[in-house]
């Protein structure tokens, strides 16, 4: 009995021995009491500011040893590169990535749809929705569907990162290719979210005691007393999405050419020229977010390039107004950004068609100053306007000076009679500073 005792005892250690084994061979455990939770918020388009935003919470919260790291997500869709980035951010991330569409009533549409699928774990507050992600084209008729090419790559990236995270593939593609959209309770028969949620407490229940595994390492997460850890946006990363932002970016340019336009016109005020070279780099850098394309860049370039003609050659509006529609062909043309709502092209045109009018109104009215003060005598004090009367100080053989107000002028004879020295004389006409005159008193005139 004795001896069958033993050799339970032995079976029994065995037996855990190679489960302990099995355990460790399959990856890492890492226990979660006590650890805090790193909450970020993304609202708006997404842009490259909320992208290095995410990178930097994302790279605190390793260092600080977090059991979690929770999106709070509401976005009609952004720019293609930052969402990519922020998929290639999550899908990489040594800690549980989170994403939860919230408050109810927020939205996951277009690139929302590509970073919810690409978290660890996907939820919805009731009330919102997600999908609607088919890459759009712009053009001067409206928005419509990019080419086959285009829609087929981006389908089928996502249905890449829905397969690594254990989603339904077929509903990710249709999401793409179809526009599918569905609200929360659908995402969760799809199977396309794990969990419905209030808010952030109502997740953090469901999830505590759960396990998650991750490349290859298991977490237990302990979330039912958490520590949250949240910050803000820093100064740096604001700007950054706030500049990045397309219309902002357009706005920007524009308003930095208008600037170098007066500072041409008025020459030494220095401030304008300067201040409109920095406005148009950082329009330019705020514009090099979009997936450009060439035509757009060339048309940009050529209005530029013809309001400065505008000033240099004084083209009385012509070349400012051919400048104009060269810059609104030019963005029209430029933002092909697949992952952007729909909804947001329409903002954009009113922007840029806006700016630009506003441009050519400018343009017009200074044009049309600049002829009329070539045409007549600019109105001003008494010493700005041409004398009625004057006196000859040399002959005028038509040529010569005359003396009015105590100011010498150059006068022509009108009828190219010889005037003598010392005669008054009555201005007939002036342009510029040369007056023309004819004697005062020549009885022959009367």
């Amino acid at each position: 009995m004795l001896r069958k005792g033993l050799f339970g005892q032995k079976i029994k250690w065995l037996i855990l021995s190679i489960i302990f084994g099995l355990v460790f061979l399959s990856g890492q455990i890492i226990e979660a009491k006590n650890r805090p939770i790193f909450v970020s918020e993304l609202e708006g388009t997404i842009t490259a500011g909320q992208r290095n935003y995410l990178e930097r919470q994302l790279e605190f919260a390793r260092q600080n040893d977090a059991q979690l790291f929770i999106l709070e997500l509401n976005t009609p869709g952004g720019l293609v590169e930052a969402t990519l980035d922020i998929n290639r951010l999550f899908l990489n991330a040594e800690i549980p990535i989170v994403v939860l569409v919230a408050p109810s009533g927020a939205i996951a549409g277009s690139a929302g749809a590509f970073i919810l699928i690409s978290s660890d774990i996907a939820a919805m507050a009731p009330g919102t929705t997600v999908g609607a992600a088919q890459p759009v084209a712009i053009s001067p008729e409206g928005t419509s569907a990019v080419d086959e090419k285009t829609t087929t790559f981006y389908a089928s990236h996502l249905r890449s990162m829905a397969r690594e995270k254990g989603r339904p593939e077929d509903i990710a593609e249709k999401i793409v290719k179809e526009n599918l959209t569905l609200n929360a309770r659908e995402a969760l028969e799809e199977g396309l979210i794990e969990y419905i949620a209030n808010d952030r407490y109502d997740l953090l229940r469901q999830l505590d005691r759960k396990t998650i595994v991750k490349q290859g390492v298991t977490y237990y997460l302990s979330t039912g007393e958490p520590t949250f850890i949240r910050e803000e946006m820093n100064l740096r990363e604001r700007f950054q999405d706030w500049l990045s932002d397309p219309q902002i970016a357009f706005l920007m340019l524009m308003a930095g050419v208008m600037l170098v336009y007066f500072g041409l016109n008025a020459p030494g005020t220095i401030v304008p020229e300067v201040s409109g070279v920095i406005m148009v780099i950082l329009g330019i850098y705020g514009i090099g977010f979009f997936d450009t394309n060439t035509a757009g860049i060339v048309l940009i370039l050529l209005g530029l390039g013809l309001l400065v003609a505008e000033v240099v050659t004084s083209g009385f509006g012509i070349l400012g107004i051919g400048g104009a529609i060269s810059l609104v062909a030019g963005a029209v043309m430029l933002p092909i950004e697949p992952l952007m709502a729909r909804d947001w092209y329409t903002s954009f045109l009113v922007t840029v068609v806006g700016t630009v009018l506003g441009l050519v109104i400018v343009i017009l009215f200074i044009a049309q100053r600049v002829i009329s003060s070539r045409r007549k005598w600019s109105g001003g004090s008494v010493y700005f306007n041409p004398p009625e009367e004057a006196v000859s100080v040399t002959k005028l053989d038509p040529v010569g000076m005359v003396k009015a107000r105590g100011e010498l002028w150059k006068a022509v004879s009108v009828d190219g009679d010889i005037i003598k020295q010392g005669i008054e004389v009555k201005v007939v006409r002036a342009e510029t500073l040369t007056l023309y005159v004819e004697e005062k008193n020549n009885p022959t005139k009367k």
